[in-house]
């Protein structure tokens, strides 16, 4: 069952833009390796700035954003100025709202139901992370989203049903402790 989402926050006046002289030095073409322990693969970055003066057909994709999608792949963001909220969904299908502020950084994986919206401030400026080729597909809410390998394989991954006590205490007891100093 869906539940209604959360109110909708005042908006105000955007803040004036940041001064770029104490950002981070980024250019849109660029790569950085991400946690090499984890993944060898190399990330592409870009930066987007979230406001009315600054992003094309704005209203249009303030409203997108706001669809509860799912991606095929992770979506990672690195805020850099301004505050926004991710919502997303918990096991019982309830919102869960995140905020996201400069200096935050969110990972969401793939296949995981979302949605973005910005605070009162009507600002954000983030840095959008990929692993291998820029891909911002949004798949709405629906059939074809719950059909979606993205999002069995979050299900898989976030939603399967813990292991029954037995079990766990099985697992818990074939884990190596640390020796004791």
């Amino acid at each position: 069952m869906r539940r209604p989402p959360p109110p909708s926050l005042p908006r105000s006046s955007p803040p004036a833009p940041p001064s770029l002289e104490n950002q981070p030095s980024i250019n849109q073409s660029s790569s950085i390796n991400r946690n090499q322990s984890i993944n060898q693969s190399i990330v592409k970055q870009e930066i987007v700035n979230i406001r009315r003066d600054t992003l094309p057909d704005y209203d249009a994709k303030i409203k997108a954003f706001y669809e509860e999608h799912l991606h095929s792949d992770e979506e990672i963001r690195y805020v850099l100025d301004g505050r926004g909220y991710f919502d997303v969904r918990d096991r019982d299908d309830r919102w869960i709202r995140i905020c996201c502020e400069k200096g935050d950084l969110i990972v969401l994986p793939e296949g995981i139901y979302h949605r973005f919206t910005l605070d009162t401030g009507d600002y954000v400026r983030a840095m959008r992370l990929f692993v291998g080729e820029p891909v911002w597909t949004p798949i709405n809410r629906g059939p074809e989203a719950d059909a979606h390998e993205a999002r069995a394989a979050y299900e898989r991954a976030f939603l399967a049903p813990p292991p029954p006590p037995q079990q766990q205490q099985q697992q818990q007891q074939q884990r190596p402790r640390a020796a004791a100093a």
